[in-house]
């Protein structure tokens, strides 16, 4: 159990903070919400229901009589949204216990520990297992904020082959990004999105997967590159034949543990396809894997369910923060003022063709992630706003959607206000600076793709509605 201990030390390193407190951002926006509710005249739109799902009917806003949301109730609508939010923050939550598990048993820290030590591999084998292994954890929320605790890995690597610090951290972080900004199988930000706006969880997969794929390219080509011109400057690979460093050898238990994992994901994928599964069933599906990977890893009841209940708090903070942004649009619905701001930013963007107003959002939910780091959080605050405006502007749920995660996806890379980032960059001491002149080609690709993928989906009206 050794590298037990080793490795939650590597896990456990503090992020630093920066910036304010998006709770306090949300609460402040939730008290500028209820003083809106005693100014704004009220209205609502007409709504009709097809197969269970409700959508506003155009040009039926109507007025109804002002009912201004009261302090007290302020905070009864926190609590509200909170069980509202429930099953998606349960799941969440789930995310960081299974996590822990995996995490515990070493597993991922060996196989990469033994990969930074390889001269068998060239530079693009590298890079590419790399972009594999970190865009898969990445896309299915398995490593989110935890990739912190991964770039000392990516440093050594570096180190061994001769590499500036910057693209150690890149081959973690970087990766890592590109998978977790289009987030196929996240249930923290896809699953939540879709969620709130009532489609299948994790529907529409075809075309987020094709956006998935050039993402990856654009960063393993770019890595690529980077690598080839760090060679012509002088950053030759040195020789590591004489270091006798010790190197923990992967073990069959740590494949199996590997390979259980990808097995749970590839069988809850098949489930959301043939037997449209849910959030509740992917969080029974992360308490059983959490079982089976602590079994295998040797780990008696008590180290499970005290492991999964460690990193279950760690997401608390993220996990709740859907709640307390929820709690918003509680608000503004209860003092039927919603539906007036949806049908002036309607009438505003009428005019607009479909595409234009689709990328238009894109820009806007990326404008909005500088300010709200967390992508859980934005998506609760946007999602009740852009669902009705989508269905008056002729757009599906799936492409607003893909607004609102592709917008801030496309900021998560750039923006100071993001703890995870700001982390990286100080256990790898490269300035934030640097960082933006050295990432800026793969940001400018990526908002093509984006833009070049929502057309798409306007275009083919990408559904299932």
């Amino acid at each position: 159990m050794s590298q037990v201990n080793v490795h939650k030390e590597t896990a456990q390193a503090p992020v630093p903070s920066s910036g304010q407190s998006p709770y306090l951002l949300l609460f402040i926006i939730l008290v500028i919400a209820a003083v809106a509710t005693w100014l704004i005249p009220a209205g609502k739109f007409d709504f009709v229901t097809r197969d269970g799902i409700k959508f506003a009917v155009r040009d039926s806003l109507h007025a109804v009589p002002q009912t201004g949301v009261y302090p007290l109730e302020i905070f009864m609508a926190i609590a509200k949204g909170m069980v509202k939010s429930s099953s998606i923050i349960f799941l969440i939550l789930f995310t960081g216990g299974v996590l822990a598990v995996v995490e515990a048993t070493g597993s991922i820290a060996t196989a990469l520990n033994s990969l930074s030590r390889s001269t068998r591999l060239s530079d693009t084998r590298i890079v590419l297992i790399f972009a594999v292994i970190f865009a898969l954890l990445g896309t299915t929320g398995v490593v989110v904020n935890a990739v912190v605790a991964f770039v000392p890995i990516g440093l050594l690597v570096a180190r061994s082959m001769g590499l500036p610090p910057i693209l150690g951290a890149s081959l973690v972080y970087l990766t890592c990004a590109a998978g977790f900004n289009v987030a196929i199988l996240n249930p923290g930000t896809t699953g939540l999105t879709q969620h709130l706006a009532q489609l299948p969880l994790f529907s529409g997969m075809l075309l987020r997967s094709l956006t998935f794929l050039m993402f990856i390219i654009t960063a393993v080509v770019y890595l690529i590159w980077s690598v080839r011109r760090a060679r012509k400057q002088g950053h030759l690979r040195p020789d590591l034949t004489a270091t006798n460093e010790p190197v923990e050898a992967v073990t069959g238990r740590h494949k199996l543990i590997l390979g259980t994992t990808a097995l749970a994901l590839i069988l809850f994928i098949a489930g959301t396809i043939q037997f449209h599964w849910g959030t509740d069933e992917m969080s029974a599906m992360f308490i059983l894997l959490s079982i089976v990977v602590g079994l295998i890893g040797h780990m008696s009841g008590s180290e499970i369910a005290n492991t999964f209940l460690s990193g279950c708090s760690k997401l608390v903070k993220g996990a709740f923060i859907v709640g307390m942004a929820s709690s918003i649009s509680l608000v503004l619905q209860q003092g039927n003022v919603l539906d007036p701001i949806v049908g002036f930013l309607s009438d505003l963007l009428a005019p607009i063709p479909p595409s234009i107003a689709a990328v238009g959002m894109f820009v806007s939910a990326a404008v909005m992630h500088f300010g709200i780091s967390s992508g859980s959080g934005e998506s609760a605050l946007l999602i009740p706003i852009f669902s009705p405006l989508g269905d008056n502007l002729g757009l599906t749920r799936q492409v607003m959607v893909q607004t609102v995660l592709l917008g801030e996806g496309i900021v998560n890379c750039m923006t100071p206000t993001s703890g995870v980032l700001m982390a990286v960059l100080a256990t790898a001491n490269v300035p934030f600076g640097k960082w933006l002149r050295f990432v800026a080609p793969v940001i400018a690709v990526w908002f093509v793709i984006c833009v070049v993928m929502l057309l798409i989906g306007v275009a083919i009206k990408w559904g299932p509605f």
